[in-house]
């Protein structure tokens, strides 16, 4: 699976999914090597992305165990494989308690979740999987019976520990937001308001604990410092530094999800291409 080392995420919503044709096409031009799409799609959402481009890879950013079947996902997968081969990677989830009532033993509903999609028709490549892991044990699920991790809402240091837990050869391909503004004021505004959904839930809460911020960071809207190490803001080549720091922790891929641009986000995505591409 030819990720490449820079890729997009977003979901469909800021611009409409009649237009993710539209957005695809400049991915690929601007060469990007994959848009992870988000808002919890199934796999048969991707095709927009990969009929309207020719080498990009669309992966699932992420598909949501609880709200997909894993027949259905397999045989979808299978069909998009077909058409496109090479170019799917499906990320598995596991949600968030907060956002699903009936999430329930996470790691055995993985397993589980995983087992159907091997034991069907079609089962997807283990090697053209990956799951969205944070904490240690789904880390290890992930490396067992997947490509390796989709990390969401993480600093570099979670960027090394999900590498150190992993191990050589696997795949950590880590999220970042960011927003292009060089007006701190501003941009920490709309970094902090992105933020505030995902401080309220615990598994990323625990995830940014692990990995050496505290208490108090987390609480309140998050602390400037959190704020700026996971959503970082600034220019291009600001944000360019940040997403260094992910592929010197170990990163093998990192996806930017520039935020505060209404639309197809085109000079959002042109001036990180510039700064991360060339």
């Amino acid at each position: 699976m030819q990720l490449g080392t820079i890729g997009v995420w977003t979901s469909y919503r800021p611009f409409g999914p009649a237009r993710a044709g539209e957005a695809a096409k400049l991915v690929e031009q601007l060469g990007f090597g994959a848009w992870w799409v988000g808002g919890s799609p199934q796999v048969r959402d991707l095709r927009p992305v990969l009929a309207a481009t020719s080498m990009l890879v669309a992966a699932t950013g992420i598909l949501n165990v609880w709200r997909s079947d894993p027949l259905e996902t397999a045989a979808d997968d299978a069909e998009l494989r077909a058409a496109f081969p090479g170019r799917l990677m499906l990320g598995i989830g596991i949600g968030h308690p907060e956002a699903t009532s009936d999430y329930r033993r996470p790691l055995t509903a993985m397993r589980s979740f995983l087992d159907a999609l091997d034991a069907s028709p079609t089962p997807t490549p283990p090697d053209e999987r990956c799951l969205a892991a944070l904490a240690p044990k789904m880390l290890d699920l992930a490396r067992a019976r997947t490509a390796g991790t989709h990390l969401y809402f993480v600093s570099p240091e979670h960027t090394r520990l999900a590498r150190h837990r992993l191990g050589p050869g696997k795949l950590v391909a880590p999220e970042l937001a960011c927003v292009l503004d060089t007006d701190t004021d501003r941009a920490r505004a709309v970094a902090r308001a992105y933020a505030q959904s995902y401080l309220g839930l615990g598994n990323y809460t625990r995830a940014l604990l692990d990995s050496g911020f505290t208490e108090a960071d987390v609480a309140d809207g998050g602390s400037d410092r959190l704020i700026d190490t996971v959503v970082p803001q600034g220019s291009a080549g600001q944000i360019a530094e940040h997403v260094r720091a992910h592929l010197d922790a170990g990163a093998d891929h990192v996806c930017v999800q520039p935020l505060g641009e209404d639309g197809i986000p085109r000079a959002s995505w042109t001036a990180l291409a510039r700064a991360l591409i060339g």
